[in-house]
């Protein structure tokens, strides 16, 4: 399990049980104690098994737009357990709904010690790159090595995408970061460039509220925009009609963009279209053509909650290659 821990004496607690059992890569107790002072005033994560601490990970602010993974340690008994990945991926959705674009993180040179040649693998396998290495950063026989990593790639982003359904700030999105969403979304691939889907952009307040009255049970209550989503059914050849995919693939657009700005969203597509047929009503509000149906509605806004990626199977039990194999 991983936890988000804000008590200063929790994390410090942690990090010395941790730290304390890993005096391969923290044996310079001066540097230790440090790491263990920090670690009560920065962003924490630590994994448990059966209630006892089996690793722990903290971020460092370094920029408006940068994060530095501070410190991370998993105990040796629960290597190559997930903990590390699991802890590593907590860490990256926060420094993203924060609104960073660069994490970095310092270690020693690869080639030098084996510990830290397997420090190294597991940050080049979380997508971490080589920047540079300052030969006397600490010292001679520790060069350090600069790994970075690029938040805001298209894979990083799908990787840190998920539905968010908690609170949003009141802080308005700028127009011209509702334009950029919408235009990946139009931007989308299409059906035989039918083009099907089009979009109306809320972030008219008494518009909203309209909207949100319609919503029963309340969802996206406090998002300060919308993205109402309009489906339109043409055929692209025979009675062939891609609609349902244009929309799809728009949306999906719209939830990458919406990710790579900052915010965050959640597609609410049968909530609106349930027998109730909130999606009629809010059509009504919003003059829709009676030729175009109200598909789905994507809240945007800055998160206020905390929030984690849920939990996915094993890459290996979805997916193959060349054939499938029974399980």
């Amino acid at each position: 399990m991983i936890r988000f821990i804000e008590d200063r004496q929790e994390k410090m607690k942690i990090s010395r049980e941790v730290l304390e059992a890993l005096t391969q890569w923290f044996e310079v107790e001066e540097s230790r104690e440090q790491y263990i002072r920090e670690s009560a005033d920065q962003p924490f994560w630590a994994a448990f098994e059966n209630d006892v601490p089996a690793g722990f990970l903290c971020l460092k602010q370094t920029g408006d737009a940068t994060v530095e993974l501070a410190v991370m340690g998993v105990k040796k008994e629960f290597h190559r357990n997930g903990y590390g990945r699991r802890l590593f991926a907590a860490a990256k959705d926060y420094a993203v709904q924060k609104g960073n674009s660069f994490m970095q993180v310092k270690t020693v040179r690869s080639g030098m010690y084996e510990d830290y040649d397997i420090t190294n693998e597991f940050y080049r396998s979380v997508g971490f790159r080589e920047l540079e290495v300052l030969a006397d950063y600490w010292d001679e026989a520790n060069p350090c090595q600069i790994y970075v990593m690029n938040l805001k790639s298209a894979i990083g982003t799908i990787e840190t995408r998920h539905s968010y359904r908690g609170r949003f700030s009141e802080k308005a999105v700028p127009r011209e970061d509702l334009e950029a969403i919408a235009r990946c979304g139009i931007d989308a691939p299409s059906g035989c460039n039918k083009q099907t889907t089009d979009l109306i952009v809320v972030d008219d307040k008494e518009t909203l509220d309209k909207i949100k009255g319609l919503i029963d049970p309340p969802v996206a209550q406090t998002a300060p925009a919308m993205i109402v989503v309009l489906s339109r059914r043409i055929n692209a050849y025979r009675d062939r009609c891609f609609a349902t995919q244009d929309y799809s693939a728009a949306i999906e657009n719209m939830l990458l963009a919406i990710v790579e700005l900052g915010y965050q969203s959640c597609w609410y597509e049968g909530h609106i279209t349930d027998d109730d047929r909130i999606c009629d009503k809010i059509a009504a509000v919003l003059g829709v053509p009676d030729d175009y149906d109200v598909v789905c509605i994507l809240p945007v806004g800055k998160a206020e909650d905390d929030f984690h990626a849920p939990s996915k199977k094993p890459f290996a039990e979805r997916v193959r290659f060349n054939h499938f194999e029974g399980r």
